[in-house]
């Protein structure tokens, strides 16, 4: 399910998004008492490589599983990483999400907000997203 999804240019570093993005992540459901804020993993793939990128998720008590840059592929992060490529498939599978026409960020929230609720109820009702 698509937890939290950001918007940046074309021009913006990802591994500057990276840690609005957790943030903006919703609480982790768990054990009875206080909730927790924050997921324990984070799995990126070699576009956030950096020392910062990795810092600071281990100082808010995140593990980072981030891919380093000029290393050989078949790292295993494939194999958690294919739930997101997946999602962003079925996200640019609603064809109002192929092509960004909006200039206005606010707007392009609402759609992505939109998409992403269309997302979670076909997963909840129907057990498949349908291509496009």
């Amino acid at each position: 399910m698509p937890l939290a999804i950001r918007t940046a240019g074309a021009n913006a570093s990802d591994h500057m998004q990276i840690i609005p993005l957790v943030l903006d992540f919703p609480r982790v459901m768990g054990k009875p008492g206080r909730p927790k804020e924050l997921p324990d993993e984070l799995y990126a793939d070699r576009g956030y490589d950096s020392d910062d990128t990795r810092w600071l998720p281990r100082w808010l008590g995140i593990e980072p599983h981030i891919t380093k840059r000029k290393t050989p592929h078949g790292s295993g992060l494939g194999k958690v990483r294919w739930v997101v490529e997946r999602t962003i498939s079925w996200l640019k599978g609603l064809r109002r999400m192929r092509i960004r026409y909006d200039r206005q960020a606010v707007i392009q929230e609402a759609w992505n907000t939109l998409a992403a609720c269309v997302i979670c109820f076909h997963m909840l009702h129907d057990d498949e997203i349908p291509a496009g």
